[in-house]
């Protein structure tokens, strides 16, 4: 793992792009201290969260719950 300053990172940002494409990670630090981490991004597409939300089993007392919840009034705002 990598660490550069914040300074450093904002004036090679390009380059720590390129960095982590190739799956490095770099903390990004300010005065010392632990502020980012900058790493690949995940390449899932949503499909294993599609396949799980699918596959979900709600209980009949948790549907009628969210059903409730969505039929509530909307709170109202004062006018500014």
């Amino acid at each position: 793992m990598k660490t550069m300053s914040a300074t450093e990172a904002s004036r090679s940002f390009a380059s720590l792009l390129d960095e982590a494409e190739r799956g490095g990670t770099i903390v990004v630090t300010r005065g010392g201290r632990r502020i980012a981490t900058i790493g690949p991004a995940t390449a899932g597409n949503g499909v294993a969260v599609a396949e799980l939300l699918g596959s979900a089993k709600l209980d009949e007392d948790f549907a009628a719950d969210a059903l409730a919840a969505r039929q509530l009034e909307a709170p109202t705002w004062p006018a500014d």
